[in-house]
């Protein structure tokens, strides 16, 4: 078994301000405006937070929660978010 170093993957958690989370907050702003939807409607299908400002992260069940809320699936975003970052 192999073992990483300790802080081997410090790096692999990105900052909320990345690009990548970045173009996550706007695919799902976009979405939401899409649909009409303010963010108080999407705070009473589900609790925002201040996800869409970049103040917080989201982790990956809230992600699915998240997708849900806005009626997409949560494979549409992250193919779209592959996609641009080839």
């Amino acid at each position: 078994m192999i073992v990483p170093k300790i802080g081997a993957m410090k790096n692999i958690r990105l900052s909320v301000h990345s690009k990548e989370h970045t173009k996550l907050r706007q695919l799902l702003i976009r979405r939401r405006l899409d649909l009409g939807l303010s963010q108080r409607a999407l705070a009473e299908r589900m609790d925002v937070g201040k996800v869409e400002t970049g103040d917080r992260r989201m982790d990956v069940f809230e992600f699915i929660d998240y997708c849900r809320a806005l009626n997409w699936k949560p494979e549409e975003v992250l193919q779209s978010l592959q996609e641009e970052a080839v």
